[in-house]
């Protein structure tokens, strides 16, 4: 495995022969690309998605490559009966990449009864990595966000029933679950003696579809204008995902866009907030998880 080393703009995926990732949402945007640099580098990609047709689509190309291999498989994370079904039939995996994620939605529930944001971005994603970590052999990556800074998470309201629901707000919220889950797992696998390593990545202001699903029109308008002034092409967005998948890092590492704000730039180890480091907010919110998803710790050891 290449060492994580920053001398300049990082863009060569390292050799991933033999390697086998899950990568979920990966139908579009960063998944899409972080999944299209991967099979060139001989990697086999699990396409975990919504949409099984719209993942063959994407994969037909992918399927040209003469080193890497890809296979479509159906994965909903806002459903945990479908987190379920992929994690039964999914196999052993190297790597799993915990990428599918939705922003600004208006309050909905999903299947299960909980906050579609928190469903999609973590709940989900914090099921099925613990129902895969004894099949898992090298890593999880959490796609988080810079988001996250703003985050406010309140582990006796996560589905907003006694505040008032704000879009943003709890798409921050969310992220910053990412970061505690990446935390606490990191912590109870070091704990339980196992080598796995768990990393985050976020791809800064990135130009993708998902600004454009919040519902609201002045903010897709306005993101569409970010966009273009602003944002990053796509495969730009996917390399700190793909050098937190790759590279020699520690656990617990968060790798994002090197320039001001994070915004835009090469993969590199970035900072966090202070609410993100909280050992005891990470421990509550692991609590909380398993309540509601009924996924449990399943490595044994100290919990």
């Amino acid at each position: 495995m290449a060492r994580a080393a920053r001398t300049g703009p990082w863009t060569a995926v390292p050799p991933q022969h033999g390697r086998r990732f899950v990568v979920t949402g990966a139908s579009g945007g960063i998944g899409l690309e972080t999944t299209r640099r991967l099979v060139p580098a001989g990697a086999h990609v699990v396409l975990a998605v919504r949409d099984p047709e719209k993942g063959e689509r994407v994969a037909a190309p992918l399927r040209a490559s003469l080193v890497g291999s890809v296979e479509v498989a159906r994965l909903d994370v806002a459903d945990l009966s479908s987190v379920r079904a992929f994690a039964d039939a999914v196999g052993p995996v190297d790597v799993l990449v915990n990428n599918a994620g939705v922003l600004g939605l208006p309050f909905s529930r999903t299947v299960d009864g909980f906050e579609t944001q928190l469903a999609t971005n973590h709940l989900g994603h914090f099921a099925l990595t613990n129902l895969l970590l004894p099949r898992l052999t090298d890593r999880v990556v959490v796609v988080a966000s810079a988001s996250h800074r703003g985050g406010d998470l309140d582990v006796t309201d996560l589905d907003w029933s006694r505040r008032g629901y704000r879009p943003y707000a709890a798409y921050a919220a969310s992220k910053l679950a990412n970061l505690l889950f990446v935390a606490e797992l990191q912590r109870r696998l070091t704990a339980a003696g196992s080598t796995l390593r768990v990393t985050a990545a976020h791809p800064g202001y990135t130009s993708t579809g998902i600004q454009g699903g919040t519902g609201n029109a002045a903010f897709t308008r306005l993101a569409q204008v970010g966009n273009a002034l602003l944002g990053m092409p796509a495969w730009q967005g996917a390399l700190p995902t793909l050098y937190a998948a790759t590279m020699d890092l520690p656990g617990n590492s968060y790798v994002g866009p090197h320039r001001a704000r994070e915004l835009n730039g090469w993969p590199t180890l970035v900072g966090r907030s202070r609410t993100a480091s909280d050992p005891d907010l990470a421990r509550e919110l692991w609590a909380a998880s398993e309540r509601l998803t009924g996924v449990a710790w399943a490595l044994g050891g100290p919990g």
